[in-house]
This record gives C-alpha cells, sequence and structure tokens, in this order.
C-alpha cells in the first residue's frame, strides 16, 4: 500500500513538471526574435530595393514570398545572402538585379497582380530576425524615390506605412 502512496505522488510530482514545462514551452514560443526592421524602396529608374534597418545584432539575408493563410502554399519567389552580416544601420540592395555585397540564391520572380508579397530579413543560425513588410504591386507603384514601406507596429496596432528614408533611419527600430 506504502509503495502505490509513493507512486501516486512521485507521478503526481511528474505530471507537475510536464504541466510546468509545457508552460514555459508554451510562453517561449516558436519565433525567433526580432532585431531588424525590414522595408521597400525604389531607385530613381524604378528598381525594386530592399531595405533592412538592423536595429543592434546582426542579419545573414532576406527573403520574398508569397503571403498564404496556409503555410503549405506560401512559395519563395526572391532571396538573398549577404556576404558579410548585416550589422546596426541601413543597407539597401536591389531586389530585381545582382548587386555587390549580395548572393541571389533565388532570383526575384516577377511579380503578379492580386497577390500580397513580404520581404523578411533571417540569420542562418535562426539567432534573429526582422519584422516583415507585406506589400502588393499597387505598393510598388506608389513608392518615390526616398521613401521607404515598411509594417510599423505600436502598442495598439500595425500599419504598412511610407514615410521618407531619414524618419525610417530614426523611428523604425523604436517601433519594433
Amino acid at each position: 500500500m506504502r509503495s502505490m502512496v509513493v507512486r501516486a505522488r512521485v507521478l503526481r510530482r511528474l505530471a507537475r513538471v510536464a504541466t510546468v514545462g509545457a508552460s514555459l514551452t508554451a510562453l517561449s514560443g516558436c519565433t525567433v526574435p526580432v532585431d531588424a526592421v525590414a522595408g521597400l524602396a525604389v531607385t530613381a529608374d524604378g528598381h525594386l530595393l530592399g531595405v533592412m534597418l538592423v536595429c543592434g545584432h546582426h542579419i545573414d539575408g532576406a527573403t520574398v514570398y508569397v503571403a498564404s493563410s496556409d503555410p503549405d502554399r506560401e512559395a519563395t519567389v526572391g532571396e538573398w545572402t549577404a556576404s558579410r552580416p548585416l550589422t546596426e544601420g541601413v543597407t539597401t540592395w536591389p531586389l530585381d538585379t545582382p548587386s555587390a555585397g549580395w548572393t541571389t540564391t533565388t532570383p526575384l520572380r516577377p511579380l503578379a497582380d492580386r497577390t500580397t508579397y513580404v520581404l523578411y530579413g533571417w540569420t542562418k543560425d535562426n539567432s534573429w530576425s526582422s519584422t516583415s513588410v507585406d506589400f502588393t504591386l499597387p505598393d510598388r507603384a506608389a513608392l518615390r524615390p526616398g521613401t521607404v514601406l515598411y509594417d510599423r507596429a505600436t502598442e495598439d496596432s500595425e500599419s504598412t506605412v511610407t514615410v521618407p528614408l531619414a524618419e525610417f533611419k530614426s523611428t523604425a527600430c523604436a517601433d519594433d
């Protein structure tokens, strides 16, 4: 009888430990910490630029994919790896042509109407990431040289905004 009581106590303790472990895992989530802000810009001659503002750590590359509520339907339409990790500050690179300091892993495919795309930054070891920016062809058409489209998050909401590059540099990390 005593061994059954001891076993029951051990099982209850194990159950509590498992519950605490599961709770901690759920609270920590599976996301990669964010320490950069992704954006889009255009050159004077209309070429699409990726913009990455690293707030403190580093980013190794960026990907553009088709947004979908079904992760199995998300498709990469462009991917770039920086030759050296991007560190604190702003970096831009052309998305549609080769660029010094970047390796194009997947050349940017033609963008389609009525499709939402997402640009985000990542690290090779999943230690850091950037916020993402959603965009469509009309969003791209509305961009003017010297401005950046990005997703601005506040305590209450998130919205996609277009701001001058200087404002993006000075405020986007604080928004994150």
